[in-house]
């Protein structure tokens, strides 16, 4: 968690708290550096996917509404583009509570080198490289704030929940009232404690039998 002193030079994050889409964008936002603080890098890569997808669907229905001839001589386009919306549609939605996509964590790996100076004379150098862990996956974190509620619901489940190092998903309700005071703005630390406390979760349950 950061020092105090690093959150006192913070410029604080502020919500409208009339309004839940301000409240749930300041936690979902913040939540992307708690998790990064435990050693999980967002993979950007899906993110881009949701957005690539996204940007698909906007195209066919702009097309389809635009194109320059009319029914029913366009019937064939129209049925294809009918046939290819919902599937997309599906990939883009299937995840649609997702704020973060992350890789494992990393691990450190150190290599000892030993030159030779000379006939007795010996240096040793200590490589350290990261890489990919073999006993966890990366993380698929989701968040939901329904409207009119002021409970916000945090889970944290695996990226690739087939694989064998695939932990149990974690939840976290709690009102959003415990994190921001009367005037909107986020108390970080207890914001911090409570999300490193379900990643701490996640990583102690056991993991899924296969």
């Amino acid at each position: 968690m950061p020092e105090k002193s690093e959150m006192a030079n913070k410029n604080p994050k502020k919500a409208n708290l009339l309004d839940h889409h301000s409240i749930k964008h300041v936690l979902d936002e913040t939540v992307p550096e708690i998790v990064g603080s435990r050693g999980y890098v967002e993979d950007v890569r899906k993110s881009n996917i949701r957005l690539f997808m996204g940007s698909i669907i906007i195209v066919i229905a702009l097309v389809a509404q635009f194109y320059k001839k009319k029914f029913p001589e366009n019937r064939d386009f129209l049925i294809g583009c009918i046939a290819l919306y919902p599937f997309l549609l599906f990939i883009h939605t299937k995840e649609k509570n997702a704020i973060l996509f992350t890789y494992p964590p990393e691990v450190f790996c150190g290599y000892l080198l030993i030159g030779f100076l000379s006939p007795g004379v010996q240096i040793h150098f200590i490589l350290r490289r990261a890489v990919g862990s073999f006993s966890s996956t990366g993380l698929v974190v989701s968040s939901k704030l329904p409207r009119f509620s002021d409970q916000y619901t945090l889970t944290i489940a695996s990226a690739d929940p087939k694989s064998i190092s695939a932990g149990q998903p974690v939840e976290l309700t709690k009102s959003v009232t415990k994190w921001f005071t009367k005037d909107g703005v986020l108390v970080e630390g207890v914001f911090w404690e409570d999300v490193l406390a379900l990643v701490d979760k996640y990583t102690a349950e056991p993991k899924k039998k296969k």
